[in-house]
């Protein structure tokens, strides 16, 4: 698929990971067609609730030598969780991921809160009772999902927005799955309904991937 890709001029292809197992992206020609993108948590977090997944550390020194050899960068993180300390941690993990690789190869983060089917709950808790996620301020959504309570999560997205745009002004930042109240509160703006999400999408990709759209 990236040399595929390669050969395209207004299409991209964005891989999503957990893993430090790269070796096999060496020496493909990608020509920047290629987004490498992780997905981004607290090393908290991935301890009780990823169990078997690489460290955060692991991950982000796969993402810089993905930069090494070319590959533009996104990362997501997603699922954002509450929980006691979360503030100092994730602070921590943004300087730690803008440390490690370059403003200027990250084409997009993407951010979203822990959400998830009121039926998967008692899955949840017979499975990992060990697992704290289910037991936070939860209301439903529109989507019939249970979401933080509003206000939790727009101070959750404002501080990592600041922090994230303190280390790394440009890079483009959009939500996954939140309202229009959401957007504004914490950015300011709503993308347009329809094309306005996309379109960024699309601008954030031109100005990274050498697209011609």
């Amino acid at each position: 698929m990236v040399r595929h890709f390669a050969s395209q001029d207004r299409v991209v292809l964005e891989l999503k990971t957990k893993t430090c197992d790269i070796e096999n992206l060496r020496d493909l020609k990608h020509n920047k067609k290629k987004i490498v993108a992780w997905s981004v948590n607290t090393p908290s977090v991935i301890r009780r609730e990823e169990r078997g997944t690489p460290s955060i550390k692991a991950r982000l020194q796969a993402a810089a030598q993905c930069e090494k050899w070319g590959y533009p960068l996104a990362f997501h993180f997603d699922p954002l969780i509450i929980y006691d300390g979360w503030d100092e941690d994730y602070k921590r993990l943004v300087r730690e991921l803008f440390s490690t690789v370059s403003p200027e190869n990250v084409v997009w983060v993407s951010l979203g809160s822990f959400r998830f089917m009121p039926s998967l709950k008692p899955v949840i808790q017979r499975r990992f009772p060990e697992s704290k996620i289910v037991y936070g301020e939860f209301i439903p959504g529109l989507d019939g999902k249970m979401r933080y309570f509003k206000p939790l999560r727009i101070e959750l997205y404002r501080k990592v927005v600041r922090w994230i745009k303190d280390l790394a002004p440009d890079v483009g930042i959009y939500f996954c799955m939140e309202d229009e109240e959401v957007w504004h509160n914490t950015f300011g703006f709503v993308p347009e309904k329809n094309t306005g999400l996309s379109r960024m999408l699309d601008e954030y990709a031109a100005r990274h991937c050498e697209l011609n759209i």
